[in-house]
């Protein structure tokens, strides 16, 4: 019996660097194919606080993990494999309080499945964040679903802004529709309700479990359309802060509504990272 062709993916083409003598200011790298990696900007991560030994929403972080190696590399990424590479490096480190973050890369892990790095450094300060000016731009993260690398835009555009004296850039469409931030999320108050933009963005962790604790929506939200908010907040995983301005509209800084949003997220539970 005469069977038709076998389909499979295409392999990526291997790095120029693979196999390439590399120095780090003059001392050859031992490693080769992980600089190789490091330097290629193809992968993703997701960056959690760590507190005593547990994280708010870790299968979230296992969830994004897992999709987006999927999408990306075409293989899952167990979630148990995660937890030990961090629990191990949180343990190496000396660390129960720590930021954390995890990336995964294509190729050198078991069986061929992603490499992974873990980054494990002292934690974020605790409570209120200061409250922030933000700098429209007209700029839109390629696949903005995936926590992914390569964010040069959204780099140069947070250090303009940072260079102008505002705090953070805030990522808007060519008609002024309202995205995310540059490395946060945004939400503005309309007295009922947070109303989070529903242009294509990174759905962070902290938005995830803020959507579901406290009255939300997810609707356009325009630049033009600002002046009709009573207050606006962003978040990310190392602070919940409130906004001052966007470019010249002002907003109060409410403090019961930080109040509230702040008191929803001390009540998540965190999970775990040891098994």
């Amino acid at each position: 019996m005469t069977t038709g062709p076998t389909h499979r993916s295409p392999a990526a083409p291997p790095s120029p660097l693979a196999s390439a003598h590399v120095e780090a200011d003059g001392v050859p790298v031992a490693e080769p194919e992980l600089a190789a990696a490091l330097m290629s900007g193809y992968g993703h991560f997701t960056a959690m606080q760590v507190r005593g030994g547990r994280v708010k929403g870790l299968g979230l972080h296992l969830d994004r993990l897992d999709g987006a190696t999927r999408e990306l590399f075409g293989h899952p990424l167990p979630g148990e494999r995660v937890r030990t590479l961090l629990a191990g490096a949180l343990a190496r480190a000396g660390r129960t309080d720590a930021s954390a973050r995890v990336y995964a890369y294509p190729g050198g892990g078991p069986g061929g499945g992603a490499r992974i790095l873990v980054t494990v450094a002292a934690p974020a300060p605790d409570g209120p964040g200061a409250p922030q000016r933000l700098r429209s731009v007209d700029y839109l993260r390629p696949a903005p679903h995936l926590k992914h690398l390569g964010g040069f835009g959204q780099s140069y555009h947070g250090e303009a802004a940072r260079r102008a004296g505002f705090d953070e850039a805030l990522l808007t469409s060519p008609a002024g529709e309202v995205a995310e931030g540059a490395v946060t999320n945004v939400a503005f108050w309309d007295g009922t309700r947070l109303v989070w933009p529903s242009a294509p963005c990174l759905v962070g962790i902290t938005m995830a479990l803020l959507l579901t604790r406290l009255p939300s929506v997810r609707r356009p939200v325009t630049l033009d359309g600002l002046s009709g908010f009573r207050a606006a907040l962003v978040t990310n995983s190392r602070t919940i802060a409130p906004v001052a301005a966007v470019d010249q509209v002002r907003f109060p800084v409410d403090e019961e509504l930080m109040e509230r949003v702040h008191a929803a997220y001390r009540a998540v539970e965190g999970e775990p990272v040891a098994a």
